[in-house]
């Protein structure tokens, strides 16, 4: 039986399909993250002074127009490094922190070069292997910023939250490939809870709606519940069809009254960073 060429290819030269090959390989390079230090600044506060760092974190080997911006201390770093030499002590033998300045930490000149040995410092944690996929490490770039995130949700300040929270969120999103799944839920539930508050349902519904399948996957049960509850209240008010999510919720609250306490999901994203 004879079978037509494939659509596309019809016509084409066996150096022209190479050549297509040959494109399609460099187009599917792996994607890799990288951690850039471009600037800092000297924070003169009453009875102390330091040096902050700007870190920019970006993806390669694929388009990224999205770069996310941290500052950092160097206290920040050297907090990180204690943390990954309890776990990795083994293999981070050849990963060197730059040894803490004790004097002419404000010098331009010794700045600039603290900045390139951080960066180079970054660099060789992520080719580390067991650093990458660490919780310790996504924590560096995002905890800081959850927790003020937090305070300010707490406070009723959730346009100020929201701000932080996407921080958080576009880093995870670039780490997620080497951290759990569930790595974006807390912030996904709680900039729900912003949005909800804020009264702009849609946003509130598409957030969680994005942190309900890596929930769903790996049994966070008391996300789960709450993430429920809201899209279900939220498909409601938006004339959204939820009987499903309803059938889901009742099922839960039914199949594990007593061993859940069920919340609402702002009191679920208020108590995870107390």
């Amino acid at each position: 039986m004879w079978f037509g060429a494939r659509p596309g290819c019809s016509g084409l030269t066996t150096k022209e399909l190479q050549k297509n090959l040959k494109l399609a390989k460099q187009n599917e390079r792996p994607v890799r993250l990288l951690f850039e230090i471009p600037s800092s600044r000297v924070v003169e506060q009453l009875l102390n002074k330091h040096v902050v760092y700007q870190i920019v974190v970006m993806r390669s080997g694929s388009f990224d127009s999205c770069h996310v911006s941290v500052e950092r201390r160097y206290n920040d770093f050297f907090q990180l490094h204690r943390k990954l030499l309890e776990e990795f002590n083994e293999e981070l033998e050849d990963v060197l922190l730059p040894r803490k300045l004790l004097t002419g930490n404000f010098n331009p000149e010794s700045i600039l070069e603290r900045r390139l040995a951080l960066q180079d410092y970054l660099a060789k944690l992520f080719a580390t292997r067991c650093v990458r996929h660490s919780a310790h490490f996504s924590e560096f770039f995002t905890d800081h910023e959850q927790k003020q995130a937090h305070v300010l949700l707490r406070a009723g300040q959730f346009t100020a939250a929201l701000e932080l929270l996407q921080t958080v969120l576009e880093i995870q999103e670039k780490l997620l490939p080497w951290q759990k799944s569930t790595l974006t839920v807390p912030a996904l539930s709680a900039i729900a809870v912003c949005y909800r508050d804020l009264d702009e349902p849609e946003q509130a519904f598409s957030a969680a709606q994005r942190a309900l399948p890596p929930v769903r996957r790996y049994g966070l049960k008391h996300y789960r519940a709450a993430l429920l509850e809201l899209l279900v209240d939220l498909g409601y008010q938006l004339g959204r069809p939820v009987a499903q999510l309803q059938d889901e919720l009742t099922a839960l609250r039914n199949g594990e009254r007593g061993e859940v306490c069920f919340q609402s999901l702002k009191e679920v994203v208020i108590h995870k960073f107390i």
